[in-house]
């Protein structure tokens, strides 16, 4: 919004400071000004003067000689080359020592031999935006009204002389789309009184005594989008020019003067924030006007000469038979106001901003009415707006402003009363301010304050504010009107608590590091799938079924997962089609899970950790030969995970879940409780599966991680290093293959008891030497305490009490 710092003054009494200091009161009270532009880029010395004869110029025919009445004693002889120069006109002269935009000084000189005692201005010379000109006026000298003041500054007449604000609104502040809204603004900083323009009395003063109800008549059909909608009807108009000072007003604002109607319509605008619109009234069959929804594929030309194509959402105004006119965007072709036009229908309304807004970003059509009715209009400003341009058109327009006005009323705009204590005013803002304190700053906004008591009031906020709909809304009025810089800093008085992490969110981001520093790379894929990859592997939850997507991306993402392998399977493909083939990667996410087809409820989420290692786990060096990854790569990986969260009892136990290799799978369990509690799978790739994919033997790891969380102590246990040495027994037990080394290591350990430091099986034979049906197993145990140095005697004692255990349980033979 462009708010023109003389046509403020119209409003509100603004000695005493300049554009610049009300800019920065404007800035620091909550609406920011971007810039303040002086519409003065460098003139001075021009005046008005009046072009008495023209003649062609002897030696150049592109050039006229004039003589040119500037109201000095003596006419001036001037030089000009511009086509549209004639006498009889008033134009901007710029006299001997005058100076132009660019620091253009204006000296005698001779054209062609013929001296020229000054020069006569285009608007562009003047350091003017000649593009709001006509473009005939564009291309040559700017010509002034007959009645102008000869020998007047040009600097008055043309309103050069003035500052313009540009505001940087935000989207609650619609108000000040308006230079009455800014004046209030400005009027509220300062503390001094608003003058608002008298529109009713001057209507009265011209109405011809014929009553509009009797000629026009108005209807809303779409009483959901168009709550207010009021006209008037002004007859005997003639279309012409606009006075000087009115299209001064318009540039300076940044619009474009047309004509004397469309200008008044477009000043009217500004100053209230009201958009209007003007019909010709002998276009509108029988002077009808409904407010409907317009018909799929109605068409309408626009006033900019396009032809659209309508949508039923899109708000018409409409004569009863035809369209002729977009609500709240643009007037159409069909009803423009003519040099023809004799008689107008004046509209002013209030649409709904929704469907403003949706209809101008579809047509591609934003204007600087589509602009207010999108942040919603002050529902009181209709007819004000409406009774202000009908006295302007009878002003300016020669016109007869007929009786009355005839309106449709479909929904009345609530006024809003908050009651407001002053100690919640201070609680808020950590000030002292006292109840007629508060009271006078929300005066000096025109707000309506009335006493409820001795610390609160009860404000009645003008409709033009509508971003006040709540207490804090009034507090934030008094903040910034009061002053922000006048609000004292006080310190924070209350219990503060170190931020920290979760349990849930340090196991999570444990995990990861564990996983990033066994040489596993980070996925992050889709939590979208197709529905085939989960029938191809269903993971954990096999009897889950895939939640389907309302609106989905495409079918390759139609359904929820309920498994992180089959991503974690097309990133291994994905590496492997660009010669990458060894693979280590593992993800951390969530899966969706349900039994119901189709679903009641929302499905279940449950966060996993899922790991695949594929190809060879070192690379080809001279010092050795690659190896491929196996089950026990990805075991390791895990079991470090488990040790260092502390979670004790981890065991595998052979399993053939689908998808998984049915000799080289294993179930992860832990014991809660006294009970087994399965928490994963963990296993190489069902070789048809490997097959489908084009991966070389690959292994995977799928574990809940909310079981890890649950099994995880509050806090992670470290321990000192060992001052005192440690002892180490071998020992090769041949056993049945059948028989479990999960379990012997377990039953070792537990025998062994704390000074057991660590047990390990370092080798596993079958052969000849140990029998068809047995095996040998090589287990290293170290015995330590952190108390003191263990003796020979006691460790030999205790580890044959290991042996001796092992042998009755599961009838294991030392190998000698």
């Amino acid at each position: 919004m462009k708010v023109s710092y003389q046509w403020l003054s119209q409003y509100v009494d603004v000695s005493g400071y300049t554009a610049g200091e009300l800019a920065e009161k404007l800035t620091r009270s909550g609406v920011e000004v971007d810039v303040v532009e002086n519409r003065n880029q460098g003139v001075s010395g021009v005046v008005v003067g009046y072009v008495k004869s023209r003649e062609k110029h002897p030696d150049a025919d592109k050039l006229s000689v004039c003589k040119v009445d500037v109201g000095q004693a003596e006419e001036l002889q001037i030089v000009c080359g511009a086509k549209n120069v004639d006498a009889g006109q008033k134009v901007p002269v710029a006299v001997i020592g005058a100076k132009l935009p660019g620091d253009f000084a204006i000296k005698r000189a001779k054209l062609r031999g013929v001296e020229s005692q000054g020069m006569i201005c285009s608007a562009k010379e003047l350091g003017l935006n000649d593009k709001l000109l006509p473009k005939e006026i564009q291309e040559g000298i700017l010509v002034l009204p007959p009645d102008t003041e000869i020998g007047a500054s040009i600097l008055d007449v043309l309103g050069i002389n003035d500052e313009v604000m540009e505001l940087d609104l935000t989207p609650n502040r619609s108000d000040c789309l308006s230079m009455l809204g800014a004046a209030y603004e400005i009027g509220a900083i300062l503390g001094r009184e608003v003058k608002l323009p008298e529109e009713a009395q001057q209507v009265r003063d011209q109405e011809s005594g014929v009553t509009a109800a009797d000629r026009i008549s108005v209807d809303v059909s779409a009483t959901e989008a168009c709550s207010h909608y009021a006209a008037r009807l002004i007859e005997g108009v003639k279309l012409g020019p606009s006075p000087l000072w009115l299209q001064n007003r318009l540039m300076a604002a940044g619009i474009r003067p047309i004509s004397n109607i469309v200008d008044i319509t477009n000043y009217v605008m500004l100053e209230f924030g009201q958009p209007l619109h003007a019909f010709d009234a002998d276009q509108l069959a029988n002077g009808h006007i409904d407010v409907r929804f317009a018909q799929a594929g109605e068409k309408l030309e626009t006033l900019d000469g396009v032809e659209r194509t309508l949508e039923p959402h899109m708000l018409l105004i409409t004569d009863g038979t035809k369209p002729v006119a977009i609500a709240g965007v643009m007037g159409g072709a069909n009803s423009e106001v003519t040099e023809s036009t004799t008689r107008i229908l004046l509209e002013s309304a209030r649409f709904d901003g929704g469907t403003v807004r949706k209809t101008s970003r579809q047509l591609g059509l934003r204007s600087e009415a589509s602009l207010r009715f999108e942040k919603e209009v002050n529902p009181e400003a209709v007819i004000p707006a409406l009774n202000r341009a009908a006295a302007l058109i009878a002003e300016l327009a020669g016109g007869q402003v007929v009786s009355g006005i005839v309106e449709k009323v479909v929904q009345e705009k609530r006024s809003v009363q908050l009651e407001l204590t002053v100690d919640r005013v201070n609680g808020y803002l950590g000030t002292s301010l006292t109840v007629e304190e508060v009271a006078g700053v929300l005066k000096r906004l025109s707000f309506t304050v009335e006493p409820l008591g001795e610390r609160s009031v009860l404000v009645h906020v003008p409709s033009r504010r509508g971003d006040i709909t709540r207490v804090v809304d009034l507090i934030e009025e008094v903040a910034r009107l009061y002053g922000y810089d006048n609000i004292p800093t006080t310190l924070m008085h209350t219990e503060t608590t170190p931020g920290k992490l979760t349990k849930e969110q340090l196991v999570r981001r444990t995990v990861r590091s564990l996983m990033t520093a066994s040489g596993l790379h980070e996925a992050i894929t889709y939590s979208f799938t197709h529905p085939d990859h989960m029938a191809a592997y269903p993971g954990a939850y096999s009897g889950a079924k895939p939640v389907a997507l309302a609106m989905p991306m495409s079918e390759e993402r139609s359904v929820l997962r309920t498994s992180l392998v089959p991503h974690l399977l097309d990133v291994a493909t994905y590496n492997r089609n660009r010669n990458m083939d060894d693979v280590a990667v593992f993800e951390i996410g969530r899966v969706f899970v349900t039994d119901e087809a189709p679903i009641t409820k929302l499905p279940q989420e449950k966060l996993l950790l899922s790991a695949l290692l594929t190809g060879k786990r070192s690379e080809l060096h001279w010092t050795g030969k690659p190896g491929a990854v196996d089950f026990y790569d990805l075991k390791g990986v895990f079991e470090n995970v488990v040790s260092y969260l502390g979670i004790e009892g981890v065991t595998y136990t052979a399993a053939q879940p689908e998808g998984y290799h049915p000799g080289r799978t294993a179930r992860i369990e832990v014991e809660v409780g006294g009970e087994r509690k399965v928490i994963g799978t963990i296993g190489q790739l069902h070789p048809a599966l490997q097959q489908a994919k084009d991966l070389a033997d690959t292994y995977v790891l799928e574990v809940e991680l909310d079981l890890l969380d649950e099994l995880t102590g509050e806090r992670f246990a470290y321990r000192q290093l060992p001052r005192f040495p440690a002892m180490t027994r071998d020992m090769a037990l041949v056993v049945d293959r059948s028989a479990a080394v999960g379990e012997l290591l377990e039953k070792a350990r537990e025998t062994a008891g704390e000074l057991l430091e660590s047990i390990q099986v370092f080798d596993i034979y079958t052969g000849d030497r140990v029998g068809a049906d047995k095996k040998s197993v090589a287990i290293s145990l170290v015995y330590r305490t952190l108390e003191r140095t263990l003796t020979d005697e006691e460790v030999s004692e205790l580890h044959g009490r290991v042996v001796a255990v092992l042998e009755e349980t599961f009838g294991a033979e030392l190998r000698k």
